[in-house]
């Protein structure tokens, strides 16, 4: 660092421009997300609509976690085609909502499993 060098520019600034990805982060989020969304699906289904029995009140709420699970791995799968995923920080924020989608599918499933015992 010289005197006519201000301090501000000597050291470049954390996270002033935004990092991009590795190669193949989005195609494996993308995939992990088509697999839970496709099982989501089928076993919404098969419970909701093949599986013998009458629903009861006690249905409802495993039904509205599934749905909402899948509602929220639609979003994780809209967020991570986009192009502006290619950014760590975007990429980071799909990735937790994929995990809130995979929270709430397990806990529906443990309702479901739960209201079927």
């Amino acid at each position: 660092m010289t005197p006519e060098t201000p301090a501000d520019e000597a050291v470049p600034a954390r996270g002033s421009s935004p990092r991009n990805l590795p190669q193949g982060y989005r195609t494996g989020l993308i995939t992990s997300i088509t697999v839970l969304l496709g099982f989501s699906l089928g076993f919404l289904r098969y419970w909701g609509f093949d599986a013998p029995g009458e629903w009861s009140a006690l249905s409802v709420l495993p039904g509205i976690a599934l749905f909402l699970a899948i509602l929220l791995q639609i979003i994780a799968l809209y967020r991570a085609l986009r192009l502006e995923d290619e950014a760590e920080d975007e990429y980071r924020q799909t990735v937790r909502w994929f995990i809130a989608s995979a929270v709430l599918l397990l806990l529906g499933l443990t309702a479901a499993l739960w209201e079927v015992a």
